[in-house]
């Protein structure tokens, strides 16, 4: 059980987010919670005890420092998990809008490594973790995927340039895999996903990056279940 630590989620009022933020909690962390929609992240975290909800896009400085300032003690962990897919239907590369294409580069790869160097000095002060959440596309060329593919590729070679940069800090890359998700089903319109894993299934492999002692480096999630 973790005692007096301090972890940032991004993404948690939906999908893998919201589980693991619930997962952390229930084991004594107290969790600040982000997510775009404020609404719906407060309804999600109703009756959930230990978590501070902080609203807001990623993808603004303003934002981060808010996230950054709710801890001024420092972080043991932060999660990278809010993302974008950008179009759906997801388009070729050929025909990608470039400014939709910023767009998912500023979610999933900027805003991660702009939120990793404001909490940077605290996760080394206190040799805490970083997990960013990779995806399957970052590896495999998938056609239609080459804007969140590349975006989660460029995310997973940051994640381990900076493990070899921060021998204090432990850095993960993690896939998690198909999931019963929102964002599965922005990427399969029309097509039922309801028989893929649910998040939760993942959050046990996470949670042995949050709290066990595998090093740096980058996982997919269903090798390292308990």
């Amino acid at each position: 059980m973790a005692h007096d630590r301090t972890a940032v989620v991004t993404g948690a009022s939906r999908g893998l987010g919201l589980a693991l933020t619930g997962a952390l909690a229930r084991r004594g962390w107290r969790v600040i919670a982000d997510a775009r929609d404020g609404d719906r992240l407060e309804r999600a975290l109703a009756g959930v005890s230990g978590v501070t909800a902080v609203a807001g896009d990623v993808a603004d400085p303003g934002h981060r420092t808010t996230l950054a300032e709710a801890a001024p003690d420092g972080v043991d962990l932060l999660v990278n998990n809010a993302s974008a897919l950008g179009p759906s239907p997801q388009p070729p590369l050929a025909d990608y809008p470039l400014a939709a294409l910023e767009r998912v580069y500023a979610i999933d790869t900027i805003a991660p490594l702009a939120l990793i160097q404001l909490l940077l000095p605290g996760l080394r002060r206190r040799r805490g973790r970083i997990i960013d959440i990779s995806s399957d596309a970052a590896v495999e060329p998938y056609a239609g995927w080459g804007g969140y593919g590349s975006a989660k590729a460029a995310l997973d070679q940051l994640t381990a340039v900076l493990a070899a940069e921060e021998p204090d800090v432990r850095v993960y890359a993690c896939d998690p895999g198909d999931m019963n998700t929102d964002l599965q089903q922005q990427a399969f319109p029309g097509e039922d996903v309801s028989g893929r894993p649910a998040p939760q299934t993942v959050v046990p492999a996470l949670l042995r990056l949050a709290e066990g002692d595998l090093p740096s480096g980058r996982y997919v999630a269903r090798d390292i279940l308990p």
